[in-house]
């Protein structure tokens, strides 16, 4: 594999996590649900419709 396709691979994997965070954020607005994260070592509950 050469640079060039290692470079190509890791942007279409980039490209796929957006898209996936994408989709979550969309489908926890659509059913009005939370949004669980890590922030500062500490879990969080967020609602999504206010992202």
């Amino acid at each position: 594999m050469t640079i060039k396709d290692k470079i190509e691979l890791r942007d279409k994997i980039l490209q796929g996590l957006e898209l996936s965070y994408k989709n979550l954020i969309e489908f926890k607005k659509q059913h009005n649900s939370e949004l669980v994260i890590l922030r500062d070592g500490k879990i969080v509950k967020i609602k999504a419709k206010d992202l």
